[in-house]
């Protein structure tokens, strides 16, 4: 176990310092991010072999677990801050939020929704046995955002939708920020930005996400 432990380690400090090359990584607190959190403890067992392969990989229910650039490309676009009440749009295993979590330390928070109660349960499980006390997740429809805790500093979702959800926008303290895939598999990762009342948009390039499913989704 101890020489699996050793070997993990190794695999992730090897990808961080890929990312980093690739530009993927730009930000000494992300990269810490990545660095503290076991992405191994989020996958099947089957795959924990491929933990540190940057690539998507299956969790069940016809749903995956991002690829670790992809989840740096979010978290780098959301400039997250210490302290700040994060909306998390479509748990999956949990990897996700846990990243954002110890970026946002301690004294922040993240709100994850997810539709898929056994992976809500899943994620659960996942973020209690890797110590992250700064996640709650709830099973609901994730286009709908989550009201009872608005407004959120940052806002991201992690499956592609037809179009930025209204309530999502609603719910999205000013200033603020939200990240959402828009379009059905072949997508824009498009940035939010809430100042003075306004909105403004702007696409940050192509990506690959699973359907939004619920009321403003798929």
């Amino acid at each position: 176990m101890e020489v699996q432990k050793i070997q993990h380690n190794s695999e992730r400090a090897r990808l961080v310092k890929e990312l980093k090359k690739e530009g993927y990584i730009r930000t000494p607190e992300v990269e810490k991010a990545f660095l503290e959190t076991p992405r191994e403890n989020f996958v099947p067992d089957h795959l924990k072999k491929s933990a540190y392969l940057d690539t998507p990989l299956e969790i069940g229910f016809g749903q995956t677990i991002s690829a670790p650039h992809m989840v740096a490309i979010m978290c780098e676009a959301l400039v997250l801050k210490k302290g700040q009440k994060v909306l998390e749009i479509g748990s999956g295993s949990g990897y996700h939020a846990a990243i954002v979590s110890k970026i946002i330390g301690e004294k922040g928070k993240v709100y994850s929704v997810e539709r898929i109660k056994e992976l809500a349960d899943m994620a659960r499980e996942n973020i209690r046995k890797t110590g992250i006390k700064n996640v709650e997740i709830f099973v609901g429809d994730g286009s709908l955002g989550l009201e009872k805790f608005a407004p959120y500093d940052r806002i991201y979702v992690t499956c592609a939708a037809p179009d930025i959800p209204k309530p999502l926008i609603d719910q999205l303290k000013d200033p603020g920020l939200l990240l959402i895939p828009v379009g059905r598999y072949y997508c824009d990762l498009i940035l939010l930005k809430k100042e003075n009342g306004k909105i403004s948009t702007k696409n940050l390039g192509e990506c690959a996400f699973v359907p939004l499913v619920g009321k403003y989704g798929f």
